[in-house]
């Protein structure tokens, strides 16, 4: 399950729930910076030829149920089954670039001027910001006036608020979601369908044209480029994952409300790539406010704001204004950007949901996960497998790596993993340890069994680093296949923004290997002087 916590500690889930989604402390509508000026061209250049249509193929009626415990919907008899797999299929063409009919380039400052102009009409603020291109043709909020560090801004009402309880421009697609108790995530992605398609007559038409008719995500990578360009990175996983996700909550309503009531939900308005455009939009977009008990919402205009790993400043509900604001943390002039914080994300994340990677050494909050499992060779295997199953673990276990060290849970798994029979009792105590579910003094430590549980991890570091090693060593010459423009335009595209994670996710684990090299080099030099001693002192007494 997916949490985000008021202090905007990084997302770490192995699998995701729609009743959780996360809700993005702040957000963007630029997904390229800055500092990848080439990148941001070809992103303006090629984006319609960048994001083809994932093929799916899905095999059963699709949705399990238990993965989805928030989804079963009410007035359904029984939990339906199914299996989803996002592998492409040769009957449909994984090239062919199909859009949705609404929202707007990235770089459209047309729509974005009508966007401020109806807010304005509606009700916000005058503002100190105004909608401008930045860098390279993106768009972002940037100042009008001289701003001053811890000055307010925003001032966004309730009444711009997109949220579950919003006036449906259809009140019938309404009114049955809410028959049917479906939760905030897939309800706001159908109501952003439900309002896109009413066009003129919807109240957000304007904001909806402002939205990027293909938001930058991984949900818009075909699983084949997902194996070919993040092969070393976890990061894969968790976007196949978030993939197979939003696959099997568009068929679940698809099965179980939106064939029930074709006239209300057509098939040619919902169906799986418009569901790919609106949780585009969530992921990218939606906010979490903290004042508001953690209510989550689209902000039309906050959502302009572009991230910056050198802020720290984020959206929330200010009571006394009545609005969305967020206060600034360093001052700005006429003509500059304002920027404010994502998140403390890793730039696995940042790629996952928004589509682009800082640029290396940027992000003070990037990390790599970093992959452990047991031996099934090992003698205690499945009594180590029963301590991790009850904790909420498995054999497997992923764990974040920043450029400052590791978890303690990592080294708690490292200890499980290399102890030895006599310490069967101490199992439980060592799963728990490692499930941060532990009551336990957080300074574990087995002195016996150090040397060897840094070993372990030194061996699984050097094991992912050779990974990312033969990708980077591979990534120059293997676009080079592709006789079509724009396919070969989109590869390198894709291929660019992958270097930059696997580079800076390297660049963490050869970090963790020099300190535990130097760990392990420390230690046994000690014990070879022990020995030394001793072999000394027992010749004496000879």
């Amino acid at each position: 399950m997916i949490t985000v916590e008021n202090d905007q500690s990084p997302i770490r889930a192995s699998r995701l729930e729609f009743s959780s989604f996360p809700a993005f402390p702040s957000l963007s509508d630029k997904v390229i910076p800055s500092q990848f000026p080439a990148m941001a061209e070809a992103s303006r250049i090629f984006h319609s030829t960048l994001f083809p249509t994932l093929s799916l193929q899905l095999s059963k009626p699709c949705y399990n149920s238990h993965v989805y415990p928030s989804l079963s919907l009410k007035k359904a008899p029984r939990p339906v089954q199914c299996s989803v797999s996002t592998s492409e299929t040769k009957s449909t063409s994984s090239n062919a670039t199909q859009e949705v009919p609404w929202g707007c380039d990235i770089d459209s400052l047309e729509n974005a001027e009508a966007l401020q102009k109806w807010l304005s009409n509606s009700g916000l603020p005058p503002q100190k910001m105004a909608i401008d291109k930045v860098a390279v043709g993106e768009r972002g909020l940037v100042a009008l006036k001289n701003i001053r560090k811890g000055e307010k801004l925003l001032f966004v009402p309730p009444s711009l608020f997109i949220t579950a309880d919003s006036e449906w421009s259809s009140p019938e697609a309404g009114q049955v979601l809410k028959q049917y108790s479906v939760p905030d995530w897939p309800l706001l992605a159908t109501y952003l369908i439900s309002e896109a398609s009413a066009q003129k007559s919807s109240r957000w038409c304007n904001y909806i044209s402002a939205l990027p008719r293909q938001p930058y995500s991984l949900l818009y990578w075909t699983r084949a480029e997902l194996d070919r360009y993040l092969e070393a990175s976890q990061i894969r996983q968790r976007a196949i994952e978030r993939v197979t996700d939003v696959i099997g909550t568009y068929n679940d309503l698809r099965l179980r409300i939106f064939s029930k009531y074709p006239d209300i939900f057509p098939e040619e308005v919902f169906n799986m790539e418009t569901f790919r455009w609106s949780f585009g939009i969530l992921f990218s977009r939606l906010v979490r406010l903290p004042s508001m008990d953690g209510k989550v919402a689209l902000v039309p205009w906050a959502d302009m704001l572009n991230h910056s790993c050198e802020v720290e400043t984020f959206l929330d509900y200010d009571k006394s204004s009545q609005g969305v604001v967020f206060t600034t943390d360093r001052a700005y002039q006429p003509g500059e950007q304002v920027f404010i914080s994502y998140g403390k994300k890793s730039n696995g994340e940042l790629l996952l949901s928004y589509g682009f990677v800082p640029k290396e050494g940027a992000n003070p909050s990037d990390s790599v996960e970093l992959p452990l499992s047991l031996k099934k060779s090992d003698k205690c295997y499945k009594e180590k497998l029963e301590a991790l199953r009850k904790h909420g673990l498995s054999t497997s276990q992923c764990y974040p790596i920043q450029i400052t060290g590791w978890p303690l849970e990592l080294m708690a798994y490292a200890y499980l993993a290399v102890s030895p029979p006599s310490m069967s009792k101490q199992f439980d105590e060592i799963a728990a340890a490692a499930s941060n579910k532990s009551t336990i003094k957080k300074d574990l430590r087995y002195p016996d069994i150090e040397e060897k549980a840094l070993q372990f991890i030194l061996d699984s570091c050097e094991s992912s680093i050779s990974k990312y090693s033969k990708f980077l060593q591979a990534s120059g010459s293997m676009d080079l296949d592709v006789t079509s423009p724009k396919q070969l335009n989109r590869r390198v595209f894709l291929k660019q923004l992958a270097v930059d994670l696997c580079t800076s996710e390297q660049r963490i684990l050869f970090r963790a290997q020099y300190i535990l090299r130097r760990r392990l080099r420390d230690m046994r030099s000690g014990e070879l002087r022990a020995l030394r001693i001793f072999d000394g002192l027992r010749n004496i007494f000879k």
